[in-house]
């Protein structure tokens, strides 16, 4: 009998559970697409392939990545493996781990923000200035690529920006000099005077 008794009291509690809070039922655990996109943000703005995310109370938060990777916009973006920022309605402030390439320089990307109302344009802060980009590029996370990692440096007023390692190195000799060598060398170049 008490066998029975003990079976049926367990079979009770499987079925009349009680819930228990954890972090998956916690509204911060929602996906950093989903809280970016609550925060009046572009889902896009971070690429596919988050392994990890936190967010706290004040809006901080942290998220994770297998490896460091770029992503094609209108411009290279390079996301670092791990990027940290401020979360509030329209923007993210105090930036890391995100930078902006301009020809052949990276500029690290202090914070992002959207016009409220929206005007269709997000702009990116890098510093000296915020770079303007249409906000139809950032509704879906991109693919993110990996890449080398990039180098930093200084500028003379400590303000900082981010020179890529594959940067091709420039040439020590001009092409006319070394067309000018290559006649020499034939023996069919001229003096000049």
């Amino acid at each position: 009998m008490l066998p029975f008794l003990w079976l049926s009291f367990l079979s009770l509690i499987s079925y009349t559970s009680i819930p228990i809070s954890s972090a998956e039922d916690s509204p911060l655990s929602s996906s950093i697409y989903e809280v970016l996109r609550e925060h009046g943000l572009p889902m896009g703005l971070l690429p596919k392939g988050v392994r990890e995310f936190e967010i706290d109370e004040t809006g901080r938060f942290h998220a994770h990545f297998d490896q460091a990777c770029n992503a094609k916009f209108e411009s290279q973006l390079h996301y670092d493996r791990n990027v940290s920022g401020t979360l509030s309605y329209g923007q993210i402030g105090a930036l890391s781990g995100i930078s902006a390439q301009e020809l052949f320089l990276w500029f690290p990307v202090k914070g992002i923000r959207v016009d409220i109302p929206s005007s269709g344009l997000i702009y990116f802060d890098v510093g000296v200035v915020y770079k303007q980009f249409s906000l139809s590029l950032f509704e879906t996370p991109p693919d993110c690529m990996a890449k080398m990692t990039v180098d930093h440096a200084q500028l003379p007023d400590g303000s900082g920006f981010i020179v890529a390692d594959a940067m091709p190195k420039f040439q020590t000799q001009s092409q006319s000099g070394k067309l000018r060598y290559q006649l020499d060398r034939d023996g069919s170049g001229r003096d000049f005077e």
